[in-house]
């Protein structure tokens, strides 16, 4: 795992200063969302949740019924359905055609399907152009598993994430009793392998690490540690 310091305790952009555009990239469950989250609230910028868009779309078809086996039926609905991210406060709301599913998508049946639906290419460029529309202006960290291959390539900052496998798992299982919902470790584990392969596998837009992005391993590090790690990489990207 490479650690760069800049020496700096903290970084934000300057008032006027041309704002940049930061792609967080990796497995499930390694942190990506948390760190985004708290990069994006160090530097003042908006943070978009990719996976969070798939998962609302996974929600739809689920609440509708439709066989996630029938790329027919499910190319059927794209129009009639829109995803958008908003800031309450504190919390970023998931939209789904103007329906706060903040907590839905973040359940079991969801996860086991989202990446199955994900690997549709219609499904996926629309929500790719929805994201790069909110990026245009710059001032974004945005996670997911092609932001730095695909939605951003030109991203100014671009990170890696992974973690080992059974932290990963650990991870996720607290983030699931955190929301009441119970999960065992091997349904966790089992749930991770088989999003990991299909992330990995697919034709479209596969989960990989850009060229140009680091490499990030956050198994021993605690949620600050990986913020101050990020911010520091950041500022010293900024100066290069």
């Amino acid at each position: 795992m490479m650690i760069i310091r800049s020496g700096k305790n903290s970084f934000a952009a300057m008032p006027g200063e041309k704002k940049i555009n930061i792609a967080i990239d990796g497995y499930s469950a390694c942190g990506k969302s948390t760190l985004a989250r708290g990069l994006a609230d160090a530097l003042g910028y908006l943070y978009i949740d990719s996976g969070a868009m798939y998962r609302a779309v996974t929600w739809y078809f689920i609440e509708k019924g439709t066989d996630i086996g029938d790329p027919a039926g499910i190319r059927a609905e794209l129009d009639r359905i829109d995803v958008r991210l908003e800031r309450r406060g504190n919390e970023l709301i998931t939209l789904l055609n103007g329906r706060d599913v903040s907590e839905e998508i973040r359940r079991m049946d969801v996860s086991e399907k989202v990446s199955e639906i994900s690997t549709l290419p219609e499904l996926r460029a629309k929500l790719v152009r929805l994201q790069r529309a909110m990026a245009e202006k710059g001032g974004v960290v945005m996670d997911g598993r092609d932001i730095g291959t695909v939605v951003m390539p030109g991203a100014d900052i671009k990170i890696f994430m992974t973690a080992d496998f059974e932290v990963r798992v650990q991870r996720r299982m607290a983030e699931l009793k955190g929301k009441g919902i119970e999960a065992t470790f091997e349904e966790v584990a089992e749930n991770l392998r088989h999003r990991d392969h299909i992330d990995s596998s697919r034709k479209v837009s596969p989960l990989k690490k850009a060229e140009d992005a680091v490499l990030f391993n956050n198994s021993e590090l605690t949620r600050g540690q990986q913020l101050t790690w990020a911010r520091n990489w950041a500022g010293v990207r900024l100066t290069m």
